[in-house]
């Protein structure tokens, strides 16, 4: 018998499936201009950053809550104000917005209920639609694995900043697999579920929130954050 879950998982972890993340590079750009005039910059050291003190302890937490409360409408709303709240620099706030509600607005077309109900409340300014809100409730109410769904984050988080780095010319194409294969096996160590309801929302990661702030202000780029 086929996986029809590992498919699923697959056609959601999938960049074609439209959740605008292109557009949006985490700081990378910023960082890469900042730290090229004083020498070589690492792509897979700021990745790892990336992973181990934003996505790890803020979107996987965040995607963890919503999941298990994906069928509460109002703490789903009050989680994603909660984001909205712990997510400093703007353009990351505005970046996480757009993506989550790509993503929504994805699902709703493709007939979700439960995406319908959340754009009605984003529509209206009740809340703002944050990704790995989006990302928990709508996998969740997809029938999507909470472990399942945490490791489909994880990947598009990792990859959408390997292809980012490549768009930008900082590596080719065959050196951003092998880095994203490296990165992944050692997310492979991370312990998936074990998250309460009322864990925080944390982020260390200053370099590329300042990297951020200073990328609003530049000329000509390619990526909005």
């Amino acid at each position: 018998m086929i996986n029809t879950a590992l498919l699923q998982a697959l056609q959601h972890a999938d960049s074609a499936f439209p959740s605008g993340s292109f557009a949006f590079s985490q700081g990378l750009e910023g960082s890469a201009a900042m730290i090229a005039s004083g020498g070589g910059f690492d792509v897979k050291a700021f990745v790892r950053v990336q992973l181990h003190h934003r996505w790890l302890d803020a979107d996987r937490v965040a995607l963890v809550r919503a999941h298990r409360a994906r069928r509460h409408l109002e703490t789903i709303r009050a989680l994603d104000e909660e984001v909205e709240f712990s997510t400093a620099a703007s353009s990351m706030r505005e970046g996480s917005r757009r993506n989550g509600q790509a993503l929504l607005v994805a699902h709703d077309r493709l007939g979700s209920i439960e995406a319908s109900r959340y754009r009605a409340l984003v529509r209206g300014e009740g809340a703002h639609g944050h990704l790995a809100v989006m990302q928990g409730y709508l996998w969740g109410a997809a029938g999507m694995e909470l472990d399942t769904a945490i490791a489909v984050s994880a990947y598009q988080c990792a990859s959408s900043l390997c292809t980012a780095a490549v768009r930008l010319g900082l590596i080719g194409a065959l050196k951003a697999q092998r880095l994203l294969g490296e990165l992944l096996l050692e997310l492979g160590d991370t312990p998936s579920g074990q998250i309460a309801a009322d864990d925080p929302l944390t982020s260390f990661a200053p370099l590329a929130e300042i990297a951020v702030m200073n990328h609003g202000r530049a000329g000509q780029r390619l990526f909005s954050n």
